[in-house]
């Protein structure tokens, strides 16, 4: 049997209200997940070609990864270059290299970073580089980062006709400068002395500018510059490399 009193149907209908209302809130009370983080992939390639009174041609390309969340960053890379002029070679090289940032604090982070070289014309036929160590952020937020690092490092390498294992210390420092959506500059440095004869040492160091042209292709310009104290025999102490490429981001 149903009451037909008017109050006993509102005080239905504002329960019924009620329920809804803590429903909802319920739900978006509750802790959304957290978006895992994604890695942003690029690819770059450029190509230098002369026909004619000169007879030349360049090929350069890489690959680049990062993937950051608030404890972890994770960057990996490859670059290759090859070039002839007349006939005979006269650039071979391929770098790759891993680091992992472990985050302490928002600026400390301890990391460890493997690198691995091959320069033919340089007659260095490998150098593998691994090196932990600890590093901290000057800057950092979502269009600035400036950080340096620095710890011990191993250096195997076969150079010329020897090979030979050594200890270093290795010194770094990254910056990187987004102006707007379509255009940031990114500056690198790292320098390792061998630690028990110091007129061994290597310097590395990178400038660039990538600027968009469309949501997924960028032009991308840097300069390397690589420079080994103690060089193979017959081989000159600095390469320079100025590179300009197409770059896709997937």
């Amino acid at each position: 049997m149903t009451s037909d009193n008017p109050s006993h149907g509102l005080a239905r209908g504002i329960f019924a209200a009620i329920a809804v209302i803590g429903s909802v809130t319920t739900t978006f009370g509750q802790a959304q997940p957290e978006v895992p983080p994604a890695w942003e992939k690029s690819a770059a390639l450029g190509l230098t070609m002369t026909r004619g009174n000169s007879d030349t041609l360049l090929f350069t390309g890489n690959v680049l990864g990062t993937k950051k969340s608030k404890v972890d960053e994770w960057m990996l890379g490859a670059d290759a270059s090859y070039g002839k002029n007349e006939g005979v070679k006269n650039n071979e090289t391929l770098h790759g290299f891993a680091q992992y940032n472990r985050l302490f604090t928002e600026n400390w982070y301890g990391y460890g970073r493997l690198d691995g070289m091959h320069d033919a014309i340089a007659d260095l036929e490998y150098r593998f580089t691994l090196s932990p160590g600890i590093g901290y952020y000057f800057i950092k937020n979502e269009s600035s980062r400036l950080s340096l690092e620095g710890g011990p490092a191993f250096i195997y390498e076969r150079q010329g006709t020897k090979s030979r294992g050594y200890m270093a210390f290795r010194a770094g420092e990254k910056f990187e400068q987004k102006f707007n959506e379509k255009t940031k500059i990114w500056q690198t440095l790292e320098f390792l002395p061998q630690v028990d004869r110091l007129s061994n040492y290597i310097l590395n160091g990178e400038i660039g500018v990538d600027t968009a042209l469309t949501k997924k292709l960028s032009l991308r310009t840097f300069l390397q510059d690589s420079y080994d104290n103690e060089p193979a025999p017959g081989r000159k102490k600095n390469d320079l490399k100025l590179v300009t490429a197409l770059a896709y981001k997937f």
